[in-house]
């Protein structure tokens, strides 16, 4: 694996406070301002969504490399994601993403090993590092 990637993207106004995400190979996505603020738009992906999205999905697909490696057996992995708006020193800001992973094991032995191997996936994540925000685990691990 090389060690540089580009990710490219187009966003396109199409009126209002709407508009589409666009990539060449993948379905385009309607975004928004979210409804929340003045002209917001209510039932549309919004900048906050794909933001706390990004971390959430960057979790799973970084827990499933780690669990593959690691021989772990499970039946279900899914994570809510809660993102936190707030003003801080007068600006707003995404200050904390509490991530909720909830992890289905087969064997009673694999659940502590599973909920480290999330820990591992979250200090690895490279959305997470990437952010200033501040990301919360919550793990849930049951047979």
């Amino acid at each position: 694996m090389d060690n540089v990637h580009y990710y490219n993207t187009t966003v396109k106004w199409t009126e209002g406070r709407k508009g589409e995400l666009l990539e060449t190979t993948m379905p385009t996505i309607e975004v928004a301002t979210p409804p929340e603020f003045p002209k917001g738009v209510p039932n549309t992906w919004t900048p906050e969504h794909l933001y706390v999205a990004s971390a959430n999905i960057c979790l799973m697909t970084t827990f499933l490399a780690i669990a593959e490696n690691s021989k772990l057996n499970f039946k279900s992995f899914e994570c809510d994601g809660v993102g936190k708006l707030e003003k801080v020193d007068g600006r707003f800001m995404i200050s904390e993403i509490v991530l909720k992973p909830k992890v289905i094991v087969t064997e009673e032995k694999d659940i502590e090993r599973a909920e480290r191997i999330i820990e591992k996936a979250e200090n690895h994540c490279l959305i997470s590092n990437s952010m200033k925000t501040k990301i919360k685990l919550e793990i849930e691990v049951s047979l």
